[in-house]
């Protein structure tokens, strides 16, 4: 049970943008979970929304596509997924990428964990192999480290991962009060603004794999702006909750 009493349920929301190459693969791991999943197309050309739509007809009633009409960035298809979920009847989402990077097998470890904190986000922390790029890696790490800043806290150990497990009602009550940011920016500001609303953080180690031929979408120039804009309106937000940050460390509830 949760904390409004109803049972707990957990499904799979995967946001996909022109990832169909890995689809086929992807979708075969996540039959054995034994979960319902959502397909989220963040508008995909044509090639990659058939893919998907032929997978969700093939694999139903246990595999769903929702299409979004334009590419609006992951965190418009991770939240057009929890309002799906939710309808549904669902209390907790994994967030797994369509890039194949993180491993599929790891979800049952993911609702484990959910299980015995149904009120907490699951986050993973990668385990990287040699496959990650330098630059990439030192860019997580700075991050992380101000995410860190953000939070007064190392509660959040990866602020950048996109293997995740979120319970469904705060993650949508904190999109309502203001939107979470859309594209790259995603992952590190709907965490640590879900970490300002209260909601406990567990860290979970999982393994992940840069694919020789994964499909990325970063934009060096424009994502990098965008995650400076991102920290900057967290710091300020840090600012603002300072007080109670500062509280919340001397009552000892973060590290």
């Amino acid at each position: 049970m949760i904390a409004n009493g109803a049972p707990f349920r957990a499904c799979v929301i995967v946001p996909i943008y022109d990832h169909e190459r890995a689809l086929p693969r992807l979708v075969e791991a996540l039959r054995a979970t034994g979960l319902t999943c959502w397909l989220v197309d963040d508008g995909s050309h044509p090639p990659c929304a058939r893919v998907i739509e032929q997978l969700a007809q093939i694999n139903s009633p246990w595999l769903h596509a929702l299409r979004l009409p334009e590419n609006r960035g992951k965190g418009a298809a991770v939240f057009a997924g929890l309002r799906e979920a939710h309808a549904a009847g669902f209390t907790h989402a994994v967030q797994i990428d369509a890039d194949l990077q993180h491993d599929p097998r790891q979800i049952p470890c993911f609702v484990q964990a959910a299980r015995a904190r149904p009120e907490a986000i699951v986050n993973g922390v990668p385990q990287f192999d040699a496959s990650i790029p330098a630059a990439r890696l030192h860019g997580r790490r700075v991050t992380t480290m101000l995410v860190w800043l953000h939070t007064l806290s190392r509660q959040i150990g990866d602020a950048m991962c996109g293997f995740r497990l979120y319970p469904i009602a705060p993650a949508l009550a904190l999109e309502a009060r203001a939107p979470v940011g859309r594209r790259m920016e995603f992952d590190a500001d709907v965490i640590v603004r879900l970490f300002w609303a209260g909601t406990p953080v567990v860290n979970l180690p999982t393994p992940v794999t840069y694919p020789i031929d994964g499909v990325s979408h970063f934009r060096m120039l424009r994502d990098n702006l965008r995650m400076t804009s991102l920290h900057l309106r967290l710091g300020a937000g840090m600012l603002i909750r300072l007080p109670w940050l500062l509280a919340r460390r001397i009552r000892g509830l973060a590290p």
